[in-house]
């Protein structure tokens, strides 16, 4: 097992923390601040292919492995959390159409999205179904050539400045066999977006509700056949389950780069804090979990890309173990700073608020545990099976 990176791969994380501090680092505060969505930055990360980072090379993308998307993903959220976090849910959105579209449909949007002309949401969870997804009552019904859609969508990243909707909405039965997949344009007449949710963190992308009123589409927008929608909805939750844990590693390698400095500069007592023993455990214990935390990540996203049989409990383990032991990490570098880390005059208390939501988002770090306890109590105490 080989656990160093290859020239490749270091180059392609080199080009991903050069645009993290040309472009994102500079503006973070004030994007967060302003509660700005900096779509002109998202779009030059498109020139660079952060927006297609696993879209096979035939549709057009950087045809990546997910661990090397990782290793670029964790690198931009160490510059902007939330901006890195959007083009996460941008590169899954986008890539459920490359992979589940019909060559049509994938020609008419795919080129677009890939060039950050235009940019996408991914529309799952909903007022009632959150959890337990597969309860979605978001329903579209065939008429004639077309489907309407009517139900609502809440907490979706983008809503209101994103131009294309992958959204998940009822075709048939109850359950998850019922659920169909659909590419919706934004403007689509019948589209309704609600107000710009206020949040603890993420506050330089928009989050809102999306209520679908009789919303007409073509039926050669539906991505896939009618009731695999919630099987497409899985397997794009396995990578970006990645995506987010690796927008945590970022987030806290930052929050550990602040703390080495600072320990340096702050002194107390007559001497500097990196002197005191206690601090220096502190900061030992720190980077012990991140990097636990990092090779959690990288291990279940090269399960991912040989789709090996325990990938999706692999993804679960890694989320769950890796933003909560990053945010954790963020916490305990705020408390490292005292009441400076409280200020937003430093970034640490940012970090916090923005990695608080990755043990939400994906699903919660508690169904994280159901998947993995599941799965667990199957192998009839033996484990071998999952080594």
């Amino acid at each position: 097992m080989d656990f160093e990176l290859s020239e490749e791969q270091r180059l392609l994380v080199d080009s991903a923390r050069a645009f993290a501090a040309a472009e994102l680092a500079p503006h973070a505060a004030d994007w967060d601040r302003d509660h700005h969505f900096p779509v002109d930055v998202i779009k030059r990360a498109a020139q660079q292919g952060f927006l297609s980072l696993y879209i096979s090379e035939e549709d057009g993308g950087l045809g990546l492995s997910r661990l090397t998307s990782s290793l670029i993903f964790e690198q931009l959220s160490a510059g902007c959390v939330a901006t890195a976090a959007f083009m996460t849910i941008h590169n899954m959105a986008s890539n459920m159409l490359a992979c589940f579209g019909d060559e049509t449909l994938k020609s008419q949007w795919l080129p677009r999205l890939i060039s950050g002309e235009l940019l996408a949401s991914y529309c799952l969870t909903e007022p009632d179904a959150g959890s337990d997804a597969a309860r979605l009552r978001t329903r579209a019904r065939r008429e004639g050539d077309e489907y309407v859609l009517d139900g609502s969508k809440c907490f979706i990243s983008g809503a209101g400045s994103s131009d294309v909707l992958i959204v998940m909405a009822r075709t048939g039965e109850d359950g998850a066999k019922g659920i169909s997949c659909f590419l919706v344009p934004g403007d689509t007449p019948g589209v309704k977006y609600g107000r710009n949710e206020l949040k603890m963190g993420w506050r330089s992308q928009p989050t809102r509700t999306i209520t679908f009123e009789g919303a007409r589409i073509p039926a050669g927008n539906r991505i896939g056949p009618e009731g695999q929608g919630f099987v497409y909805a899985m397997k794009g939750l396995d990578g970006g389950r990645l995506n987010i844990a690796s927008c945590s590693l970022g987030a806290a390698q930052a929050a550990l780069e602040q703390s080495l400095r600072y320990v340096e500069e702050r002194k107390q007592f007559g001497k500097a804090l990196s002197e005191f023993q206690a601090l220096q455990f502190k900061l030992a214990d720190m980077f012990t979990d991140l990097t636990a935390s990092r090779q959690m990540v990288r291990m279940a996203a090269a399960k991912l890309d040989i789709q090996h049989p325990e990938a999706t409990l692999f993804c679960a383990m890694a989320k769950r173990f890796a933003t909560d032991h990053c945010f954790d990490l963020c916490n305990q570098a705020l408390q490292l700073h005292g009441g400076y880390g409280y200020l937003n005059d430093y970034p640490l208390e940012r970090w916090v608020r923005d990695s608080r939501v990755h043990q939400i988002l994906e699903g919660t770090n508690e169904i994280m545990r159901v998947i993995t306890a599941r799965r667990l109590l199957e192998q009839g105490g033996m484990l071998d099976n999952l080594l």
